[in-house]
C-alpha cells in the first residue's frame, strides 16, 4: 500500500506506507497535490526550526512573485482569520503576537485551570459510568476541551454549544485539496465565529474579568497591544488546535490501548504523564504539517527550490526507527520521547502543557479507583480526512 490520504485503508493504518516512504529517500515528489513528502525524523525536526521555511509566503512576496494564485475572494473571512493567527504568522509578526498572547496564557493560567479541569473530567466521566457506556468522544473526549477552552475564554454555558461546529467546520480547510462546499462552510464558521468574538471581546472591554480575553485586551508592551483581529484569531486557534489535539489524542489513545490490553492492564496513575506523550508519539493526531519553502533548500540529494511546497509526515518522523528504539512498539514508560506532536520551533504548541493536563485528567479519570474497567463494544471507523486524523466515534462499557 502506498501513501495514499483519500484512501481508507490507508488513513486506518499509514505506518507501512510511511516506512516504505523513508525507505525511499528523504524528500519525495508527490504528484497529487505537487507537494514534497519529508517522512524522517531528522529531516522534519530541522525543517520545523528553518527559517528559509514559513506557514505564510506574504510577509516577504506577494501571490505572483511566489508563483502561486492568490485564493478566491469570497473565501477572505476564512485566511483573514487564520492568517492572523500565531499558527499562520511569521516573524516579526509572530514574535510580537506570540509574545503579547504569553503575558495573557501564562504557566499560572493553566495552573489555575488544573482543579476546573479535573472537575470537568470527573463530571464526564460519572455521565458515561451512569450510562453504563457510550461514545467515549462525543461523552468525554469531546466536551472536555471545548469546555475547557470556554471556561478560559469566559464564554457563558449558554453558548458553549456553538464552539465545536464552528471549529469542525473551520479545521475542514486544512485538510489537502478541500472542496468548494468545504470551503463556504469554513467562511461562514468564521463569519460567525468572529462575530461572535467581536461582541465578546466588546463585553470584555467595557466589564474585565479573570479569563483570557480579559487578559489578551489588557496585553501590551512597548510595541503596542494586540489588534481586535490578532485577539480574534487567537481565540479561534486556541479552540481549533486545543480540542482537535486533544479529543483525538484521546479516542485514538484509547482505541491504541484497547488494541494492547497488556499495556492498557498495567496502565495507573503514576505512568499516566510518559503514557500520554507516548500515545501521541504512536498514533498522532496531526499527521502533516505543511510549510512553503521561502529560499532554495537541499533535504539530502535533493534540491527543493523557493516556491515549493514541504509536507512534514509527523506520523512519519514519530515512528522512525533512527530517532526512536522499536518505534513500532507501544511503550508507556518510554523516557525517550521527543516526538513531534505538538511541532517545533517558533510554532511549538503555545497550549502544549493544557492539552498534557487535560488528557492526564480524563485519562485518569477513566482509570480511577472505583471505576470498572473499559471494554471496546465495536471496532471503529476513522473519519474522513487525514491531516487531522481521528475516529467517527468509539463505543465503550464498563
Amino acid at each position: 500500500m502506498g501513501f495514499d490520504p483519500w484512501d481508507a485503508a490507508f488513513v486506518a493504518d499509514p505506518y507501512p506506507a510511511y516506512r516504505e516512504l523513508r525507505e525511499q529517500g528523504r524528500a519525495l515528489w508527490w504528484e497529487a497535490t505537487g507537494q514534497w513528502l519529508v517522512p524522517h525524523y531528522a529531516d522534519v525536526s530541522a525543517l520545523l526550526r528553518d527559517r528559509r521555511l514559513g506557514r505564510t509566503y506574504l510577509h516577504r512576496f506577494s501571490h505572483e512573485e511566489f508563483g502561486r494564485e492568490a485564493p478566491p475572494p469570497e473565501h477572505e473571512p476564512f485566511h483573514v482569520l487564520n492568517g492572523n493567527g500565531l499558527l499562520d504568522l511569521e516573524d516579526p509578526a509572530h514574535a510580537r503576537v506570540r509574545r503579547l498572547v504569553s503575558k495573557a496564557f501564562t504557566p499560572r493560567t493553566v495552573e489555575q485551570l488544573a482543579p476546573a479541569v479535573d472537575r470537568l473530567a470527573g463530571e464526564l466521566v460519572g455521565q458515561l459510568l451512569a450510562d453504563g457506556g457510550g461514545d467515549l468522544l462525543s461523552v468525554v473526549a469531546e466536551p472536555l476541551p471545548v469546555a475547557v477552552i470556554a471556561e478560559l475564554l469566559g464564554v457563558p454555558k449558554a453558548d458553549r454549544g456553538l464552539l465545536r461546529p464552528w471549529s469542525a467546520d473551520i479545521c475542514g480547510m486544512f485538510e489537502l485539496r478541500p472542496d468548494e462546499e468545504t470551503a463556504q462552510r469554513a467562511v461562514r464558521a468564521s463569519v460567525e465565529f468572529s462575530a461572535y468574538l467581536r461582541e465578546l471581546i466588546a463585553r470584555r472591554r467595557k466589564e474585565p474579568g479573570e479569563d483570557l480575553i480579559s487578559g489578551l485586551i489588557a496585553a501590551h508592551d512597548e510595541e503596542g497591544r494586540l489588534s481586535e483581529q490578532e485577539m480574534i484569531s487567537t481565540c479561534v486557534l486556541l479552540l481549533n488546535a486545543g480540542h482537535e489535539a486533544t479529543v483525538n489524542t484521546t479516542v485514538n489513545g484509547w482505541w491504541t490501548l484497547f488494541r494492547h490490553p497488556e499495556q492498557l492492564a498495567s496502565l495507573d496513575s503514576e505512568k499516566l504523564s510518559t503514557a500520554v506523550d507516548e500515545l501521541m508519539r504512536y498514533d498522532t493526531p496531526l499527521q502533516m504539517f505543511e510549510r512553503w519553502v521561502l529560499d532554495d533548500i537541499t533535504i539530502g540529494d535533493t534540491v527543493v527550490p523557493r516556491g515549493a511546497e514541504v509536507a512534514l509526515l509527523f506520523g512519519s518522523a514519530n515512528r522512525d526507527p533512527a530517532r526512536f528504539d522499536h518505534p513500532d512498539v507501544l511503550d508507556l514508560v518510554r523516557a525517550d520521547n521527543p516526538h513531534l506532536s505538538f511541532g517545533a520551533g517558533i510554532h511549538y504548541c503555545l497550549g502544549a502543557p493544557l492539552a498534557r493536563r487535560e488528557l492526564t485528567a480524563s485519562f485518569g479519570a477513566l482509570l480511577a479507583d472505583g471505576v470498572p474497567p473499559l471494554k471496546l463494544v465495536r471496532e471503529p471507523q476513522w473519519r474522513d480526512g487525514y491531516v487531522i486524523r481521528g475516529l467517527q466515534e468509539l463505543l465503550v462499557e464498563f
